[in-house]
């Protein structure tokens, strides 16, 4: 009787998540174990401070520039679970070009590949460049979009422009039309302010054009 109650109490103590029908190509779930593991040690570090059980999975479907479907996935924080999947499941219908979602643990959880790949990744615990201070993509609640063709620029006391990535300069001048570009009003942009997410595209000191943060 007593492991009984016991095995009641558990149960009613432990949040029971629904996941999201897929038979659209999208869906959220928890962090199965298999997922974990391709995460640890990436970008699930030793020493992340986020619990597990406050991120989710997303599952999606995106067109790439040449309008060929492409499934994506993506690990974000649960608070912004389903803003993502609302996002994604729009652009997907409008047929937006996102060249490839996938998993920044893909490529060892390092930033500067991903973005050279123009990979489009959310959840990866890390601080900010040249800072001890945590990334909102460490929390899971910043993804980036695009991110070739998107790069994040800023210039240096010394008056030196930098870009990040790399072969993301050419891509620095916005008055230059190219594919991916994401710019203000456009789809992109507009859905993801209707979900009250901030673009780095439009901070002051530096520009962060592949980036959205909640």
């Amino acid at each position: 009787m007593r492991n009984l109650l016991l095995i009641l109490f558990l149960l009613a103590a432990t949040p029971v998540f629904a996941q999201e029908s897929d038979a659209d190509g999208f869906a959220i779930d928890t962090i199965s174990d298999a997922l974990f593991q391709r995460m640890w040690g990436k970008s699930y570090k030793t020493d992340c401070t986020i619990p597990r059980s406050d991120l989710r999975y997303l599952r999606v479907l995106h067109h790439d520039g040449h309008g060929q479907v492409k499934h994506g996935e993506i690990v974000c924080h649960k608070s912004i679970a389903n803003d993502l999947l609302d996002i994604f499941r729009q652009l997907y219908q409008a047929k937006y070009p996102i060249e490839r979602i996938r998993l920044i643990d893909d490529y060892d959880a390092d930033d500067e590949r991903s973005m050279q790949d123009n990979n489009s990744s959310c959840f990866n615990f890390r601080r900010m460049a040249g800072s001890k201070k945590l990334s909102l993509h460490a929390q899971g609640r910043a993804i980036d979009i695009n991110t070739r063709y998107n790069p994040f620029v800023r210039t240096n006391r010394q008056g030196k422009r930098l870009v990040s990535p790399a072969n993301g300069r050419p891509y620095a001048d916005r008055t230059k039309q190219f594919p991916y570009k994401i710019v203000r009003g456009d789809l992109l942009h507009q859905l993801f302010l209707k979900h009250g997410f901030r673009w780095g595209g439009a901070w002051r000191y530096s520009k962060d054009y592949q980036h959205f943060e909640k």
